[in-house]
Order: C-alpha cells, then structure tokens, then sequence
C-alpha cells in the first residue's frame, strides 16, 4: 500500500510537472497594450516634423551725407528682419580712426550719426562698414528668422563670426568727402551734402 501511495504521487509530479513544461513549446500570443487615458505611456506620441526656414539672402545699401558741421550721417536698406540690431562703422582711411554706433533695422532701413569729431570730418577717403550682431545677442523674433547661431543668413555679405559665435553680415561701401576727391578715378562713391538728400 505505501509503495502503491508513493508511485501514485511520483504519476501526479510527473504529470504536473510535463503539464507546466508543455506550452513552452507553444508561440506566445502578440498582446498590444490598450491605449487608455489611464496608460499614456501606451500611446504612440505624435512626430512632429521639423519647421523647414527658407535661407535669408542678406541684402543691403548704404548712402552717406555730410551735415553743415561736417560730420557724417549715414542710412541705408536692408532685407533683414525688423529689430535686427546692427553697427555702423565709419573709419578714415588715412589715419584708420574710427566712430561706431549702434542702430537698429525699422521697416527695412535704419539710420544713424554723426560721425566725426567736432570739427567735422577733413577730406578724404572712407569706409562706411555695417555690421549685423551675431544671433546671440538679437532678439527672439530675429533669431527665429535668422537662427539661433546665424544658419539661416545666406549670400555674399555673409561670414562666420570672428568670435566663433556663428554667422553674421557685414557690408561695406566707400566714400569720398570733400572737393578734391571729386576728380577720383576710383569706384567710390562721393559724399553729398545733407541737403540733397531730399533731392
């Protein structure tokens, strides 16, 4: 009777044991989880496709004009987005003096001055340089036109920054002031008096 008892439960082990082997053999069924409000993970989060920027082909122009103390005003036009903010530069050729100010672009044009001291400005050549500001320091709505490092500026007034600061925008343009300089066979434009402006 024992020996019948204990080859009864040797069966039954043996039974339960190949029972709970047996469906390892078997693929297990594909289960996707249910997508609930309860199990966002669950859900697939929509691909946002990246916002493609066309390149900005930096333009500009400059004109120059000579006030009656004879210092320098300068304005200009420009494709770069409103509140781009921007230097102007005037040095003298002969002596590379410098006056700087800083300006900012409204509707496509900024202007700026005087340059020179107070005595006005001698005759001779100049260079009138403008100067966009690396992205950096513009503001949000520039830097969303023109990219956070400058990648988005385009053309021929485009250069990397000196600073390593990305991509900037410079433009330069010479000019004449003064009588004598007027007989010049260089390509270079002459200064004309603030009151021809409205000419």
């Amino acid at each position: 009777m024992h020996k019948t008892l204990s080859g009864i439960s040797i069966v039954l082990v043996s039974t339960l044991l190949l029972a709970g082997c047996g469906g390892q053999d078997e693929e297990p069924a594909d289960v996707q989880p249910e997508t609930t409000s309860e199990n966002p993970a669950a859900s697939p989060e929509p691909v946002e496709a990246e916002e493609t920027v066309e390149p900005l082909e930096v333009t500009m122009s400059t004109r120059a004009a000579l006030r009656p103390d004879r210092r320098l005003m300068v304005e200009g036009e420009t494709n770069l987005p409103d509140e781009s903010r921007i230097q102007v530069i005037v040095e003298r050729e002969l002596s590379s003096v410098r006056w700087q100010s800083r300006t900012t672009v409204m509707d496509g044009q900024f202007a700026t001055g005087p340059f020179g001291s107070g005595s006005g400005l001698p005759d001779g050549g100049y260079i009138v340089r403008v100067q966009l500001s690396e992205a950096s320091v513009q503001p949000g709505v520039v830097q969303a036109r023109i990219g956070s490092q400058g990648e988005y500026l385009a053309g021929d007034l485009v250069s990397q920054s000196r600073h390593g600061l990305g991509q900037v925008a410079t433009y330069s343009r010479r000019f004449l002031v003064g009588s004598e300089p007027r007989r010049t066979r260089d390509q270079v434009d002459v200064v004309e008096d603030i009151e021809d402006w409205g000419r």
